[in-house]
């Protein structure tokens, strides 16, 4: 099954882009670049973040801008997803182990995430009369309630901005990490990688798309979302809760998600990237990771759901290995100096991610279709598209994204109670953790 053309998401490549790791540690004073030693350290993460919004980017435009640049040996929007995923598996449980309070740590998330998104869903909605809504979002109440929660991906909802549909399993991810961590069990994260990309496996043997299927699904994961995470906030149940909700987003992550073994690859993509950072703390092996990537490798060569040309075995490969290398280099890269520039588009790259789609529909609708254009005027346009796209993401980080995360830190600062008891576990990391808020 693939998502309803756009112009900047043809039918045959329905994961073109994934989010930037809403996770990325700010690195200065007001989240840019600043001075002290968690700089190197946490530099390269925001610099692999700024690589795959550029795959992400490129996804998108060079189709309809410079259709002959495009790449057809490897995915550039899988090869993003991937990469922002191991970024957010390797740093999320970081940063809920440095709160060791679940309370501090959904308060921060809530923060770092819901004001762009809502921003950018009431833009694309007031800007409808000209560029109208895609088709695969509902004109009903579960639209509002899918995206309520950013399950929309989970319960077969389409996002009013196409590339929202990867925030699903961000969202799936961080409900699993809290459960398992009130749990105990969040450790045995080279288990659970293998674990899911087992799953991916034989999901994609038996299931072709959502088993349960209709806008109910939406309503009710929104009804178990607010109640449970309320309860996680507010120190209600918080164990009993937080495995409701680790329950039900492992419910729907197989049996209402549009692509059930793509969504489950990527769950355990972002659980090998914890492995990873257990490794690094010699808290385990690589050996897990390997398994891994051999299974999510091996997960859609025989999947019922598999006809786009991004999961033949070639390509399919090429990019998990492309993806891999990558976060090999960064980690490789970690404590030496990297461009600014690629660390700044880190920095921004939740905003590039949110508001270069539309942007990029805005722009095609004023300049029409572009793929039979020169070559020249082609250049001409796709730099100027870019340095809107560019510019709008600077503006959304500092005017939108910074004051969203001041503000969770205040709110944070009044609500959240001490962590013995109140908050939530106490947990050591058997390594160096972020200074900062990883948010």
């Amino acid at each position: 099954m693939s998502a309803a053309a756009t112009p900047f998401m043809p039918s045959d490549s329905r994961p073109s882009g994934g989010p930037p790791s809403p996770a990325s540690p700010q690195t200065g004073p007001g989240g840019g670049p600043g001075g002290g030693p968690g700089v190197a350290r946490l530099a390269w993460l925001d610099a692999l973040r700024g690589v795959g919004a550029l795959a992400v980017v490129a996804e998108h435009l060079l189709p309809w801008f410079l259709p002959g640049l495009r790449p057809y040996w490897f995915s550039l929007g899988v090869y993003g997803i991937l990469v922002f995923f191991l970024v957010s598996g390797y740093i999320i449980p970081t940063s809920l182990e440095r709160h060791g309070d679940v309370r501090a740590f959904w308060i921060s998330r809530v923060f770092r995430l819901y004001p762009l998104y809502l921003a950018v869903i009431a833009l694309v909605l007031a800007l409808a009369w000209w560029v109208p809504v895609r088709e695969g979002v509902p004109r009903d109440g579960s639209a509002v309630a899918a995206h309520a929660t950013m399950l929309l991906d989970v319960v077969s909802v389409g996002g009013v901005a196409d590339t929202m549909w990867t925030l699903s399993y961000e969202m799936v991810f961080y409900l699993m990490v809290t459960a398992l961590f009130l749990l105990g069990t969040h450790r045995r994260s080279g288990l659970l990688a293998m674990a899911f990309a087992g799953g991916s496996v034989v999901v994609g043997l038996v299931a072709s798309g959502a088993v349960l299927r209709g806008g109910w699904t939406a309503y009710l994961t929104c009804a178990l979302f607010a109640a449970g995470l309320g309860c996680v906030v507010w120190g209600r149940a918080r164990t009993a809760a937080a495995c409701v909700l680790g329950v039900m987003a492992l419910a729907a992550l197989v049996l209402s998600s549009r692509v059930p073994w793509l969504g489950v690859a990527v769950v355990a993509v972002m659980f090998a990237g914890t492995a990873i950072r257990r490794w690094e703390q010699g808290a385990g092996g690589l050996w897990p990771v390997a398994v891994t990537a051999a299974l999510v490798a091996a997960a859609p060569l025989w999947a019922i759901e598999g006809g786009w040309w991004w999961v033949r075995a070639d390509v399919w490969v090429t990019t998990i290995a492309l993806a891999g290398a990558t976060f090999a280099g960064g980690m490789a890269l970690r404590g030496r100096r990297l461009p600014r520039a690629v660390v700044w588009l880190g920095l921004v790259s939740y905003s590039l991610y949110l508001v270069h789609h539309p942007l990029l529909k805005y722009f095609t609708a004023i300049t029409g279709d572009l793929r039979r254009a020169k070559p020249a005027y082609q250049v001409a346009m796709s730099a100027l598209a870019l340095a809107v796209v560019l510019g709008a993401s600077a503006l959304a980080y500092r005017y939108v994204e910074l004051p969203g995360q001041a503000w969770g830190r205040r709110v944070s600062a009044r609500v959240a109670g001490p962590r013995s008891g109140g908050g939530g576990l106490q947990s050591g990391t058997g390594g160096t953790a972020p200074r900062r808020d990883p948010g």
